[in-house]
């Protein structure tokens, strides 16, 4: 480096050098150009002076040969000049050659350092993204963990917020501080781990659903006359003899006959028991329903359809 830095010192010298010596050549020359057109109005004069026969006078004489005694001067200055440019220009060329030479030494020498340095700052990075996901991932655990445990609970959106939050940074983390091709793959095991936890979670739903889902779902299909199961009309009563789907069940309205008594009844399609005797009052009750309409007595249900 210091060979370098003293090959730029000598070259910007150089430059500075050269510029001086070209502006000294333009003065030279503008000088020499006066005197070309002194001498050339001197010489016009001469030969009108030959013409006429009117010799020169002695003053006009001392200007002419004092005129081109300079011009003379400032060619042979002018020469010299060109010659110190060029010898200026062949060092300058030289330096510059042996910079270029010093600099691809230079990088021949900086090369396995740079490597050394990418390969440390690699390992840095990736150990200050390790330290930092020592710290996110346990609280991710931790608001996954509440998350999945306090559904129920008043403080439920704080909890799912705190845990997206640690999340969207845990994704920051591994984007910045991993290689993109890692990146892609930890992304993509990361989206298959929710898919089936997701898919868990839709599956235990279907085969465990909580008994409040199980009650609106049931009291919803009956209120629609339908088997709360295969969703089959149910047809007892004044409905016995008619056709309707969930959204048709509205618009037949059965007449009310007073004299048709209700019974128990068990859809046809599924064998499930929708109406049956209560044991409190004798009358017929909702089967899947948790009280009877009548004395209002409890069933014991389960969520299972």
């Amino acid at each position: 480096m210091q060979k370098k830095d003293r090959v730029e010192k000598q070259i910007a010298d150089l430059e500075r050098d050269i510029a001086n010596k070209r502006e000294e050549q333009r003065l030279v020359g503008d000088s020499s150009q006066n005197l070309r057109l002194t001498i050339n109005q001197l010489l016009d004069l001469q030969k009108l002076s030959i013409q006429k026969a009117v010799p020169l006078t002695e003053s006009e004489k001392s200007n002419l040969s004092a005129s081109l005694t300079r011009f003379l001067e400032n060619q042979k200055l002018y020469q010299g000049m060109n010659q110190s440019l060029a010898d200026l220009a062949s060092t300058k060329l030289k330096l510059e050659e042996d910079k270029r030479q010093v600099e691809q030494q230079i990088a021949k020498q900086k090369e396995p350092a740079q490597k050394e340095y990418e390969k440390q700052s690699e390992s840095h990075r990736l150990k200050l993204a390790l330290y930092q996901l020592l710290v996110l991932v346990p609280l991710l655990l931790v608001a996954g963990f509440l998350v999945i445990r306090k559904r129920s609970s008043l403080y439920f959106p704080l909890l799912l917020s705190f845990g997206g939050a640690i999340l969207v940074k845990v994704g920051f983390v591994v984007h910045e501080y991993f290689p993109s091709r890692y990146f892609k793959y930890i992304l993509i095991l990361v989206l298959l781990g929710v898919v089936v936890r997701l898919l868990i979670h839709l599956i235990r739903i279907v085969a465990f659903p909580k008994v409040e889902w199980m009650f609106q779902q049931r009291r919803q299909a009956y209120e629609r006359f339908l088997c709360p199961i295969c969703e089959y009309p149910i047809r007892t009563g004044p409905r016995k003899f008619l056709y309707w789907t969930r959204r048709t069940v509205h618009k037949i309205l059965p007449h009310a006959d007073p004299t048709v008594k209700v019974e128990s009844y068990t859809c046809p399609c599924c064998g499930t028991g929708l109406f049956e005797e209560c044991t409190a009052c004798h009358n017929i009750r909702h089967s899947l329903l948790g009280h009877c309409e009548h004395c209002g007595a409890a069933k014991e249900t389960t969520n299972q359809p």
